[in-house]
């Protein structure tokens, strides 16, 4: 399907560039303009599906606003327009300027404007907060309540004496499915888009790892941990042998709303604050755990399918006790690292000595 949708897409920017050039179309709606751009997207950026939306719906709302002219506006319609949207958090503003440099970028690229009027809008500065995760202890809460949860929904199964009907089988079959669920977001990182639409075969126990398709159909390898191997065979076993799906759900896939909630609801039974709890938040406690345990950022940028390391360097954020005992640990002068946190008597020393000893220290 996405090579059919690839192929497609470059087919309909190959015809435009074709008659445009030829002069067979001389005006351009914002509508036309904003699938080709679409299809610029899908076909040499390999955009996710997220992605796609909020361009799209981004610049329709910018060709409303403009009455239709967007991609004919100038710098003043473009003022304009952000004059419009000053309410907006940061946030959106910063996504709304991207989706029309993109925009107008690809126009420029194409041959339908000389100018791009974009490259006048201030960019937008951003409070970036650290993520937020989880202790050792709360992970640990969590797999506990699941494995109860578990063999609470395995009991009464199995006292009902009823393993065959449909209600009985059902709750160990849910209890099971959350604890896979749990394994895998911890235990490998995933994003819950990845989680959630993970193919029926795309893990194969006894191999312990599993090719993942993330943001824009990019491909990595993650790792699959023993404990998380046991449930997804243990689960797999149960499904219908026609399933594409690992979490099959209807007629698709388990949905990232129905884990959001999912997740949600087992934070409040084990006694946690449900909204200080997500999918995501347990991808923010195995990356922030995985450093705490010595990993490689560079090896974590690459578990957690991240394009740039900046993204993956604000975990560095979240531990400054561990940055600290690394210093104290690995520097040749570890014990007189040791000594300043404790007594501060590094620092005295320092300010007591002489200019020469000051001029040493410096750079």
């Amino acid at each position: 399907m996405a090579f059919v949708t690839h192929y497609f897409s470059r087919l309909r920017r190959a015809i435009f560039r074709r008659l445009w050039h030829d002069g067979a179309i001389m005006e351009l709606s914002d509508s036309r303009a904003i699938d080709l751009f679409l299809d610029m997207q899908i076909a040499e950026k390999g955009a996710a599906t997220n992605s796609l939306l909020a361009y799209r719906s981004d610049l329709r709302l910018a060709s409303q606003s403009l009455e239709g002219r967007l991609a004919t506006a100038d710098e003043s319609g473009l003022a304009a327009l952000f004059a419009g949207w000053a309410g907006l958090k940061p946030a959106s503003l910063a996504r709304k300027r991207s989706a029309l440099r993109r925009f107008f970028a690809f126009l420029a690229a194409e041959g339908v404007r000389e100018d791009d009027p974009s490259l006048s809008i201030a960019a937008v500065k951003l409070p970036r907060p650290l993520p937020r995760t989880l202790s050792a202890s709360d992970v640990t809460r969590l797999f506990e309540q699941a494995e109860a949860d578990l063999a609470a929904a395995t009991s009464a199964s199995s006292d009902a004496g009823h393993a065959d009907h449909a209600g009985h089988h059902a709750l160990p079959r849910q209890a099971l499915r959350l604890r896979v669920l749990l394994e895998l977001l911890y235990g490998s990182g995933l994003r819950a888009s990845e989680l959630v639409s993970l193919p029926r075969h795309a893990i194969r126990p006894p191999q312990p790892y599993a090719i993942v398709c993330g943001k824009g159909g990019k491909e990595r390898l993650v790792p699959i941990s023993e404990p998380a191997l046991a449930a997804v065979a243990a689960w797999q076993a149960g499904l219908d042998a026609g399933s594409r799906w690992l979490f099959p759900s209807g007629k698709g896939h388990l949905s990232r709303l129905r884990l959001y909630q999912l997740i949600r609801a087992l934070a409040g039974r084990c006694g946690l604050d449900p909204a200080h709890i997500s999918p995501h938040v347990l991808r923010h406690a195995f990356a922030t755990h995985m450093l705490e345990h010595g990993a490689d950022l560079r090896v974590l940028q690459t578990l957690l399918g991240h394009a740039d390391i900046k993204t993956t360097e604000i975990y560095t954020h979240v531990q400054p006790q561990r940055l600290r005992d690394t210093v104290t640990q690995l520097h040749p002068l570890a014990d007189g690292f040791e000594d300043s946190a404790e007594n501060g008597t590094a620092k005295s020393d320092s300010c007591a000595g002489n200019g020469t000893a000051k001029s040493d220290s410096s750079g």
